[in-house]
């Protein structure tokens, strides 16, 4: 069994959900004349590859430490939608099912794409990754009920539509963008689609039944679109943690794992090493095949 790493590099440049703090890091010693190397670390629990936590959003819920390593680690799929959608969209329970096969108690990682405009990535854009990604409606979150989806992970900013976050009224000029797209595509406007009984639905709503979510995942995730893995979140074991900054794998076997290191081995890579999917078109492919 060996691992392949759906986790972002974490930096200083490493972009925290909007307004949160990002990591901070300054040397309190040095080897001369200390001995030693020594690093303070001030950062939120919302920057990089994270997991929410049931207490993010719901006060009586699980803090991090009581999240046990068998709902951590469980078989899940990875489904990729980036051929679905785009800026502002909505994706649907039905789009997953074309692709994949979700099995109830299923970790769930949705591949959107979006990881492509991480800072990590040659086609970085902060502002798409964070602000125009595409996020469900509440038709996926009851979906995920039904199936009682473990946890879910995704490769953007938030697991809500960004439009249905705080995000709509601070980034006024995207909220515009995004009614004319919504009245355009879906025939409503913004407001109307995403009314505030629906405020930050994958959160408020999943939470409070144990369906909490990872973001900011990437990595090499687009070795994997639209296969089946273990796949394992292993966030700090955080005593009233409400959320954590986390490590995200997929576990496959040996041979699996040389077959995909062939593919990458044939990539355009990241300046850390991760496969650059946005430069390797092909790679949509490999789950399909």
């Amino acid at each position: 069994m060996k691992l392949i790493d759906l986790t972002i590099p974490l930096s200083i440049a490493t972009p925290p959900w909007p307004t949160y703090e990002p990591l901070q890091v300054k040397y309190f010693k040095r080897l001369a004349p200390n001995g030693a190397n020594g690093q303070l670390v001030t950062h939120s629990n919302h920057v990089g590859t994270h997991l929410d936590g049931e207490i993010h959003f719901y006060t009586p819920g699980k803090d991090i430490a009581q999240l046990s390593l068998d709902f951590l680690v469980h078989e899940g799929v990875i489904v990729d939608l980036s051929d679905a959608v785009g800026d502002y969209d909505i994706y649907t329970s039905a789009m997953i099912e074309e692709r994949v096969e979700v099995k109830e108690g299923d970790i769930l990682i949705l591949h959107t794409g979006y990881h492509h405009y991480g800072w990590d990535q040659p086609t970085a854009d902060e502002v798409r990754y964070m602000v125009k990604h595409p996020g469900p409606d509440r038709e996926f979150a009851l979906w995920c009920r039904e199936k009682k989806i473990r946890w879910i992970g995704v490769d953007c900013g938030s697991a809500d539509h960004p439009m249905n976050t705080i995000i709509r009224d601070w980034m006024p000029r995207q909220a515009k963008e995004a009614d004319a797209h919504f009245r355009a595509k879906y025939g409503q406007p913004l407001a109307e689609r995403f009314d505030p009984g629906k405020y930050q639905l994958m959160h408020i709503e999943l939470f409070c039944h144990g369906i909490i979510h990872a973001e900011c995942l990437g990595g090499d995730i687009d070795l994997l679109l639209n296969q089946r893995a273990v796949i394992g979140c292993f966030p700090w074991r955080f005593v009233d943690g409400e959320s954590s900054i986390a490590r995200i794998v997929a576990m496959v076997d040996d041979d699996r794992h040389a077959e995909l290191m062939q593919i990458k081995s044939e990539c355009v890579l990241t300046k850390h090493g991760d496969v650059a999917g946005a430069k390797n078109p092909q790679l949509h492919e490999v789950g399909r095949t």
